[in-house]
């Protein structure tokens, strides 16, 4: 059919017949908080480069967990802020650890209304920044595949709902799932940074999360941004290990990723919208120089577009706040 029979712009002219034939949604079920846990009691440490968040201790952060559910998001993604770190991240493995204290206490008050994805990673443990064991110059990948697995249990055995393993090494999913069933911990499920780029965008993590490297970068082990190929094989490896999760991050500069992944994949796929591309936007809107609301709308629609099941985002409550407002 062609001009002047079809008119596209039919369906356009009324919002409620606009929203009726939309063809993606996203629902507060889509969203997953990341927050960030340090030591103390009443520590509330703003993160200036990411307005809005802050590192909070055990205390605070069970109000904002309140605060969450209170909007209707139901997860959170959780970040720690040890008292001290060594060199291969064992800090990270310890039955007291601040994520694992942090698990134990919103189980204890909200139970299973808020499910608890334990990032599960070294960079935040280690004195020099990177995600694993240095030999040489470099991240020995076997030695530190055996302190993520000894981290994912203790994680489990504190009460994580799902693990998250961001590291990158080559084999961790499988090393991971081998030590969670072993110890009774089958049911626990895997999501996997399986495309996890070397990106500018983790800028203002680094400051959150005081986890820049001390020395060089973390190219030799996060993937060049030129590979979409390499991501597929990268995905694919980590579900032949037992992943039951995959995940892109970051997203704006990256959405083809996902949706090949979800297209390629017959498997839930997340997506993460991380600090830099949080930031970016508060910035802009701070300075007016964009609608900040129907920019985070419309970012977080895009990333549902491509194929992402599951959104890990900064903007997760203000953007339930705005689907509670519809």
């Amino acid at each position: 059919m062609s001009f002047p029979v079809t008119r596209l712009r039919r369906l356009r002219k009324n919002p409620i017949l606009r929203n009726m034939i939309s063809e993606t949604s996203i629902s507060v079920d889509d969203l997953i908080m990341p927050l960030f846990v340090c030591p103390g009691t009443n520590v509330n440490n703003p993160i200036l480069s990411m307005p809005g968040n802050s590192q909070l201790s055990i205390d605070l952060l069970l109000d904002e967990c309140a605060k969450i559910l209170a909007v209707g998001v139901k997860s959170v993604l959780l970040f720690g802020i040890p008292e001290s770190k060594d060199e291969d991240g064992h800090v990270a493995c310890e039955h007291n650890g601040i994520v694992q204290k942090a698990i134990r206490a919103i189980k204890e008050r909200f139970g299973n209304d808020l499910l608890i994805v334990a990032d599960v990673c070294n960079c935040e443990y280690t004195t020099h920044g990177h995600c694993g064991t240095i030999v040489d110059g470099d991240v020995d990948n076997d030695l530190t595949l055996v302190t993520l697995a000894n981290q994912s249990l203790s994680l489990a055995q504190a009460g994580a709902d799902v693990i998250a393993p961001s590291d990158m090494m080559d084999g961790r999913i499988k090393k991971i799932r081998e030590i969670l069933d072993e110890n009774g911990f089958s049911q626990t499920p895997i999501m996997a940074y399986s495309a996890k780029y070397a990106s500018g965008f983790y800028g203002p993590f680094r400051d959150a999360a005081d986890s820049a490297p001390k020395f060089g970068d973390r190219r030799s082990y996060q993937m060049n941004p030129a590979n979409s190929d390499e991501a597929m094989r990268e995905i694919a490896l980590d579900i032949e290990e037992g992943a039951d999760i995959v995940m892109v991050k970051p997203t704006m500069s990256y959405l083809d990723i996902v949706y090949r992944a979800k297209q390629t994949f017959n498997i839930p796929v997340a997506a993460y919208s991380v600090s830099g591309e949080f930031s970016m936007i508060k910035a802009a809107g701070a300075n007016d120089w964009i609608d900040e609301e129907r920019i985070m709308m419309e970012v977080i629609l895009s990333i549902k577009r491509a194929g992402a099941d599951i959104i890990i985002t900064y903007f997760a409550k203000e953007i339930a706040e705005v689907l509670n407002r519809k």
